[in-house]
């Protein structure tokens, strides 16, 4: 397989340094279309996403993705996401910056969300429906599940916590690596990742 890989941090407005990487098609050859990737919670795009880049970019795609605030090399508190509008409105503002490069203005364009990205990617559509040619969405958490929330009085005492300790890590949740992913083999290996997050919620 054959592909080219690059790095780059981008600056928000909020002053927040952003890791950006790609995976492009061997020798800059005109790709297909446009890939962007959305992680999930906790998650990062260069170790975790590397092989979805590596096999698109091998298939002549050029594949983009952004770390979130907080999430594996941009900067930000670890896993703390003060406005999901921001990361939906950073991901906007890189992909389209791309889709903006000369060699990629006429090119398709689609998005790949996982998990949390999934609905990332969601946001991103809504926000302009005719600007993407499609999705794909691996298991998209676009609602916490019943099974995983606590009880209804405990979401509420920590939810009045919420304005005046946010960084505190109390929510009562199983192993978050645990609940997300059933094969030993990729547990073990996103434990052994130390840019993904490990703690609670």
């Amino acid at each position: 397989m054959e592909f080219e890989y690059h790095e780059e941090y981008i600056k928000t407005s909020r002053g927040a340094q952003l890791f950006t990487c790609r995976w492009l098609p061997p020798n800059s050859s005109s790709p297909k279309a446009l890939v962007f990737l959305c992680h999930g919670y906790g998650m990062e795009c260069s170790g975790f996403m590397r092989e979805c880049g590596i096999r698109l970019a091998s298939a002549r795609y050029a594949v983009f993705g952004i770390d979130y605030e907080g999430h594996g090399r941009s900067t930000g508190s670890r896993c703390y996401i003060r406005k999901f509008e921001n990361i939906v409105n950073d991901c906007d503002e890189f992909f389209k910056s791309v889709c903006a490069e000369k060699e990629y203005r006429h090119k398709g364009r689609f998005l790949y969300g996982e998990s949390m990205g999934g609905a990332v990617a969601l946001l991103l559509h809504m926000k302009e429906p005719s600007f993407y040619n499609g999705a794909v969405l691996a298991a998209p958490m676009c609602k916490i599940s019943e099974k995983l929330k606590p009880h209804p009085v405990v979401v509420n005492i920590l939810t009045g916590f919420e304005d005046l300790i946010p960084k505190w890590k109390i929510v009562p949740s199983k192993d978050v690596i645990d609940s997300a992913f059933k094969d030993p083999v990729k547990r073990e290996e996103i434990r052994n990742n130390k840019l993904i997050y490990q703690d609670k919620p």
